[in-house]
């Protein structure tokens, strides 16, 4: 077991699964919260056709992805505000448009690409070192708005009411996330894969969710799960050489499991306490 520090690229792979696990993780807490779980999915096909076109073209995959999944957001968001649809129903349509367009694009492709469906079901082990340099820009880029605009991400997700008051342009908070949103997802494709990204965004969230009342431990606890879960997880799959991205999703479902089954809330609603969440 030993062996996995000796290789530079399983230390690379180490570092992208804590950056990419402490990411999803921060961006999950407001995921969970704002009930926008079908919105990470719907971003994570619009990413793959990115990719997938990129690789018809021979463009810069992360790039491609990235242009593709800030369209879509944006298409989610102003078809969510002007066009009368829910957030639900408008990802819903481009969840459909986007992946015709990865299946389109595939199929003009004149041979196998393996490179592409590692963006599929994920593939730590060929995270690069220019991958990992552009993981680290995401995550600090990401950590520090969400910081800095703290206090009107919290009336974002709990008391809109209160947030217009407060004169927080909430259109402009709504839009900003899931741009944030949309580059976590494109830098999490290499890691995770397109098909479990979504899940790395709700898990650790919603297992933090059973254990406090508080946002700032929440989202600490989450970190703390999904950084947790990336390490545990890659491990494994080096040992028992399995695919990294199950296994890092799969220990995130034990984590929630344990989380559900010694939250400390069970016992408050048994007394009948209402639950509420503080800042």
């Amino acid at each position: 077991m030993l062996a996995i520090f000796e290789y530079t690229f399983l230390w690379r792979s180490l570092a992208a699964a804590v950056l990419i696990g402490s990411l999803c993780s921060f961006l999950g807490v407001f995921v969970v919260l704002k009930g926008l779980s079908f919105v990470g999915a719907g971003i994570a096909h619009g990413a793959f056709a990115g990719v997938a076109l990129a690789f018809l073209i021979g463009a810069n995959p992360f790039m491609m992805g990235l242009l593709f999944s800030l369209i879509m957001v944006w298409l989610i968001g102003i078809s969510s505000r002007k066009g009368n649809l829910n957030v639900d129903a408008s990802t819903g349509i481009l969840f459909a448009v986007t992946m015709a367009l990865a299946v389109l694009f595939i199929g003009m492709m004149r041979q196998y690409n393996t490179e592409l469906f590692g963006f599929l079901f994920g593939n730590i082990l060929a995270v690069s070192g220019q991958d990992l340099y552009y993981m680290g820009l995401v995550v600090i880029g990401v950590f520090t708005v969400l910081i800095l605009g703290y206090r009107a991400f919290y009336y974002w997700a709990f008391d809109e009411t209160m947030a217009q008051a407060s004169g927080i342009p909430l259109p402009q908070i709504f839009f900003l996330f899931l741009s944030l949103l949309a580059v976590s997802i494109v830098a999490s494709l290499k890691v995770v894969g397109e098909l479990l990204v979504t899940a790395f965004m709700v898990i650790p969230a919603s297992s933090a969710y059973q254990l406090t009342y508080s946002l700032r431990r929440m989202i600490v606890i989450s970190i703390f799960l999904g950084a947790l879960a990336s390490l545990v997880g890659l491990i494994i799959s080096f040992v028992w050489d399995v695919p990294s991205g199950a296994s890092i999703v799969l220990i995130l479902g034990l984590e929630f499991l344990l989380s559900t089954l010694f939250s400390p809330k069970k016992r408050h609603f048994r007394r009948g306490r209402g639950e509420k969440i503080e800042r």
